[in-house]
Order: structure tokens, then sequence, then C-alpha cells
């Protein structure tokens, strides 16, 4: 098994009497992984602390081998970690090139090495035709390519990504997603996205950890944690859905109701839904629409933390046109 990118250890983090992490304890894996949870779960206060922007109350958080608790290894971290924050980070009256290339000295790179790979980022980010205009002219998604182009001027190990595709229009988003794809699964960056869209976190992650009220909840692969234990179908009924609700009871079936529909699980030996409607003949009901149904990170989430969580678990049409 792959050695973790990220190690936490019983962490907790304190503001007076509000505790924000709760003896976290976790392993993140190498690759694309996905930070979710409602608001106020505790994510961004894990990430600074990653960064070593906040000192822990207790416990301990490793990265690429660095404890950012440590003043010794902060520099370390600087150099290894690459981090998009979510408001802005854009100093006015500094151009593309002039300000990927001062936040690349800062990270150790010398001038013409700074300035090389400024060059190269902001194309691979496709703001090579901006990069000599000042950044407050920037439109919001110009800003978030921006600040990607930041995080990866240095070529980091980890990328730390906190919530990159907020404020952006639909085809804004899907040009962010694509990057981070492009970078997670192509150019094998371990990433942890920090989001609360799962829709993001779904197209661009391997592995997920959700948070909520100070803890991680759920941790795992995307695809296990979406794999269903046996088949599911929605089920239209016309006719007495009550009646054919309680035969699919009797005869060991698991039942929902969906508004107008039922949402049947099937055992995990079924191959198909001959039950169903032998179910429907015996209630004496037509089933008019029999759908099958596929988990999703949604359906995960909310097994997770509850469906009162504040997470946004749909998006609009236009978004995922």
């Amino acid at each position: 098994m792959s050695e973790p990118v990220i190690a936490i250890r019983n962490l907790v983090k304190r503001y007076g009497r509000v505790e924000a992490l709760r003896k976290v304890s976790v392993d993140v894996p190498p690759g694309p992984v996905g930070l979710l949870g409602p608001n106020g779960a505790g994510k961004t206060t894990l990430i600074k602390l990653l960064l070593g922007l906040l000192e822990p109350t207790e416990g301990e958080a490793m990265i690429a081998g660095c404890d950012p608790s440590k003043k010794a290894d902060r520099i370390e971290v600087r150099k290894r970690i690459g981090y998009m924050p979510e408001g802005d980070c854009l100093l006015p009256n500094t151009t593309g090139v002039e300000l990927v290339t001062t936040l690349g000295r800062l990270t150790g790179l010398t001038r013409d090495d700074a300035l090389a790979r400024t060059h190269e980022v902001l194309d691979y980010v496709e703001l090579d035709e901006a990069r000599y205009r000042p950044v407050n002219e920037f439109s919001t998604g110009m800003k978030q390519r921006m600040k990607l182009a930041q995080a990866l001027v240095h070529d980091p190990e980890i990328l730390l990504l906190d919530e990159p595709t907020n404020g952006l229009d639909p085809k804004g988003r899907r040009e962010m997603l694509a990057l981070i794809d492009d970078l997670g699964r192509k150019q094998g960056k371990n990433i942890l996205l920090c989001s609360h869209l799962l829709h993001d976190v779904e197209l661009t992650c391997d592995h997920v950890l959700v948070m909520n009220k100070g803890e991680v909840v759920e941790t795992g692969n995307v695809a296990e944690m979406t794999k269903e234990d046996g088949l599911s179908l929605t089920v239209t009924v016309d006719g007495d859905a009550a009646l054919l609700r309680k035969t699919l009871v009797a005869s060991g079936l698991g039942v929902e109701d969906r508004g107008d529909k039922l949402l049947v699980q099937l055992g995990p030996e079924a191959e198909d839904a001959d039950q169903v409607f032998l179910a429907a003949a015996e209630a004496g009901v037509a089933l008019t629409g029999v759908e099958p149904v596929k988990s999703s990170l949604e359906q995960v989430f909310l097994r997770a933390v509850g469906a009162t969580a504040g997470v946004a678990t749909e998006q609009t049409k236009e978004e995922l046109a």
C-alpha cells in the first residue's frame, strides 16, 4: 500500500470554547483526493494547519514528511506544497508575469527559473495572452486560473486547492475541473481538493474524505464507495402503490417511497427485476417504469452527515450541460 502523503493523528484545534477540529486521525493517500463537508465542517481550518498558518491545540499533522507546526519545517512546506486559497491573493497593479514570478521566488526558485516556470504555467492555465495585463483587470475566471498558476509555479508535489471553482460560470467551471483532472490523473500530482460541491469531487478525485462538525466521518475510494451492494430500481406504478410496497416488503425486498415512485433494493445476487414484476402481478398493479439506479457520491455524503447538511448536492442543468 502506498505511503500517505498526509498523516494526521489526534488533531484538535480550538478557538476559545469552539472546537473546530475534534481528534481527527486520517491518512490521505497519493493522487487526487476530495475533502468534502458542509460549511463549518473544519475543512479550511485543516488546510491552514497543514500549511503551518495555524498551530494545533493538540495532536499532529504531517504533510510530505514535514511537520508544519515546527518552524524548521515550514520553509520546506513552502517548497513542496502548492496552495490555491479560496479568496483572492492577487497583488493589484502587478501583471500576471510579475505576480507569479514573485511568488515563485518566495518558494526558493532563482530569478531565471522562476521566470521560465511562470511562462510555462501561464501557458498551461491558458493565460498566455493576458500575462502582461494587470491582474486587477482580470475576470473572476482569469483570477481563479492565476491562483492555480501561482500554486503550480514551483512544481510542488502536493496541491491544496480550496474551492477552486468558486464564483465561476459553467464554462469556467468545466475548464477549471479539466485542469484539475489533468493534474491529478495525467500528471500524477497529489491533490487535496477542498469543496462543498459533490459534483466537482466526483469528476476529479479518486478518493474522498468527508468532514462534519470537526470530524472525519467517512473516507474511501470513490469507485468503491459508490458501488452498489445489489441492484436498485426506481419503480413507477399504475395502481395501488401502497399495496405493491407491502407486497415487496413481504417478499424480503427493501423499499423506500420517492414521491410518486418506489425505490426498490434487490438482493446482492439479483441480476434482473423478476421479483418486482412477480410482486406487481400478485398485487394486481401495472408497472409503467422500471429504471436501474446507480449509487452516487451524494448518497455516500448523505449517509455520512445526514440530509440536512448545507452541501450542494445538485448542479443546475446549465452547469451539467
